[in-house]
C-alpha cells in the first residue's frame, strides 16, 4: 500500500476496482492524499499534492469524480481520439470490418446516468469545486481521453441520434474561481460539453484534441490571463468550439478549428485579448463573433474558410444564421482586424437569403474599430456531396481550380457604426458604409 509517495498508479490502487468504476479508485487517492497532507507549513512545504496515473486501458467511470485539493495531476499515456461520428454513421453491418470502434488511449467512459432535471455538473466526469482562500490553484488534467460514448435523441427530427450531440454528459467541470491549471495532451470526445471553467485566472488549454462534443471550450463566469493554444477543436452544429465571456487577456492562438460549431470563436464581454494564427473552417456564417461591447481585441494573422458541408448525413443542419450576417461579426469599439484572409467557397445556390451577397467582416454595431490589409476571396465551390466525411471534406478542400468568382461584401459597417476605419480590405463596390461617419481606402484594383 502507497503511504510514503505521491505517486499513484490506478490499477495498483487497493480500493475499488479502476475498470469497472474509475470514480471510486480515484475519490478514494484524493481522500488518501488529504488524509496524509494535512500539515500547511511544514519546513516552508506540507501540501505538495500528487500525481494520480492512469496506464492505457478503458476505466468505467459510475461515479462523478470530486477535486478540491490543490496541486493534483491526473495524466494518463495517449489522448486516445479517434472519429465516433464517423464510425456512428457508417452502416452497422460493416462494423465488422473497421479496425477500431471505440476511442483508446488512457481513457475514462462517463457512465454517468443522465436526466432532463439534473443540474448540469451533476454528469461531469470530474467536478473541481472548492471554495475559500486561497483559490485552488495547480490542477493538471494530461494525456488521457474522456468519452461520452452516445447521444441521445433531442426530440427533433434528425434520423440519427448520434448525430444529435445531446446527452447531458461533461469532461471537466471546474466551478470555482483557480489559479495555474492546466489542460493539455487530453482528448475529449462525444461530450455534450468538452470542457467547462468559471472564474479562471492563468488557465493553460494547450495541445488537446477536443472534438465531436456539443460545446468543446466554454469560459464561463469571468477570467484573466489566460492562454487556449495549438488545440485541434471542433463542436457540433449546436455549440461553440470556444466560448469566453467577461475576459481580460486571453490568448488564443494557434489553433485549427473545424466543423462543425456554430461559431468557431465566440467572444462575450471580452477585452483586451488576441485572436492570432487560427486556422478556422465553418459551415456557417458567424464563424468569429465579438458581442456585448467586446473592444481593444486584435484580430490578426487568422485563416477562415467558409464552404458548405460536404457530408450528406449532416446537409440537413445548420446554426440559423443568415450568410448576410458575417463571417466575422462585431459588435464593440477600437478593435482591429488586421491582415486576415477570408476565403468563402460555395455556391451562389446555397447562399441565404437567395440573390443576396456573403458578407465577410460586419460591423454591427461600435466605433473607431480598425480594419485593415485584409484579403477577402470568394469563389463558387463546384464540388459535389459525397457519403464519407473525410473523403468528401479533403476533396472540397483541395479545389482550387476552375471556380468562377462569387459576388461578395468584404466589410459591411452598420448605421449604428461610427469612426470606424477601413484600409484595403475590399474595393469600393465590395464595401459599404457611411463614409460621413467613417474612414474607407479601399483596395485598388486594375483598370
Amino acid at each position: 500500500m502507497m503511504t510514503q509517495t505521491n505517486y499513484y498508479d490506478v490499477t495498483n490502487w487497493p480500493i475499488g476496482n479502476p475498470y469497472t468504476d474509475i470514480g471510486e479508485v480515484i475519490n478514494s487517492i484524493i481522500s488518501d492524499i488529504k488524509t496524509r497532507q494535512t500539515d500547511i507549513d511544514s519546513n516552508d512545504g506540507g501540501k505538495p499534492g500528487a500525481v494520480i496515473y492512469l496506464p492505457p486501458a478503458d476505466y468505467h467511470l459510475k461515479t462523478q469524480i470530486i477535486i478540491d485539493i490543490s496541486f493534483l495531476k491526473i495524466v494518463g499515456s495517449g489522448h486516445g481520439f479517434t472519429s465516433s461520428s464517423i464510425r456512428f454513421n457508417v452502416p452497422e453491418e460493416e462494423w465488422p470490418n473497421l479496425h477500431e470502434l471505440w476511442p483508446g488511449g488512457s481513457r475514462i467512459l462517463n457512465e454517468l446516468s443522465y436526466d432532463s432535471n439534473d443540474l448540469e455538473h451533476q454528469n461531469a466526469a470530474f467536478y473541481v469545486h472548492r471554495t475559500g482562500s486561497p483559490r485552488i490553484s495547480s490542477v493538471e488534467f494530461s494525456n488521457f481521453c474522456i468519452d461520452g460514448l452516445h447521444f441521445i435523441s433531442d426530440g427533433s427530427s434528425e434520423p440519427n441520434v448520434e448525430n444529435t450531440y445531446v446527452n447531458g454528459k461533461t469532461g471537466i467541470y471546474i466551478a470555482d474561481a483557480q489559479d495555474s491549471f492546466k489542460i493539455s495532451g487530453m482528448g475529449l470526445v462525444y461530450l455534450e460539453h468538452g470542457l467547462i471553467v468559471y472564474n479562471a485566472d492563468a488557465l493553460t488549454i494547450h495541445d488537446n484534441f477536443i472534438a465531436e462534443c456539443g460545446n468543446c471550450i466554454e469560459l464561463r463566469g469571468w477570467g484573466q490571463a489566460s492562454k487556449v493554444t495549438d488545440n485541434l477543436i471542433g463542436a457540433g452544429f449546436k455549440g461553440y468550439s470556444i466560448y469566453s465571456e467577461n475576459f481580460a487577456q486571453i490568448l488564443i492562438s494557434s489553433n485549427n478549428i473545424f466543423p462543425r460549431g456554430k461559431s468557431s470563436i465566440h467572444l462575450n464581454s471580452v477585452t483586451r485579448s488576441l485572436i492570432s494564427n487560427n486556422i478556422l473552417h465553418s459551415f456557417y456564417p458567424g464563424m468569429v463573433i465579438l458581442e456585448n461591447d467586446s473592444s481593444e481585441n486584435l484580430i490578426t494573422a487568422n485563416h477562415f474558410l467558409r464552404d458548405r458541408e460536404p457530408w450528406i448525413p449532416m446537409q440537413i443542419h445548420d446554426n440559423g444564421l443568415l450568410d448576410t450576417f458575417g463571417l466575422l461579426a462585431i459588435h464593440g469599439n477600437n478593435n482591429s482586424i488586421i491582415g486576415n484572409h477570408f476565403s468563402e467557397i460555395i455556391d451562389s445556390e446555397y447562399i441565404k437569403p437567395k440573390n443576396e451577397k456573403p458578407v465577410i467582416i460586419h460591423v454591427l454595431s461600435g466605433s473607431k474599430n480598425y480594419i485593415s490589409n485584409n484579403n477577402c476571396v470568394a469563389k463558387a465551390a463546384n464540388t459535389e456531396s459525397g457519403d464519407s466525411a473525410f473523403a468528401a471534406q479533403v476533396d472540397s478542400l483541395l479545389q482550387v481550380t476552375k471556380q468562377d468568382p462569387l459576388a461578395m461584401l468584404s466589410v459591411v459597417i452598420d448605421d449604428l457604426s461610427n469612426e470606424n476605419t477601413v484600409l484595403d480590405s475590399g474595393t469600393d463596390i465590395q464595401i459599404i458604409l457611411d463614409k460621413q461617419k467613417n474612414a474607407l481606402r479601399a483596395t485598388p484594383i486594375i483598370i
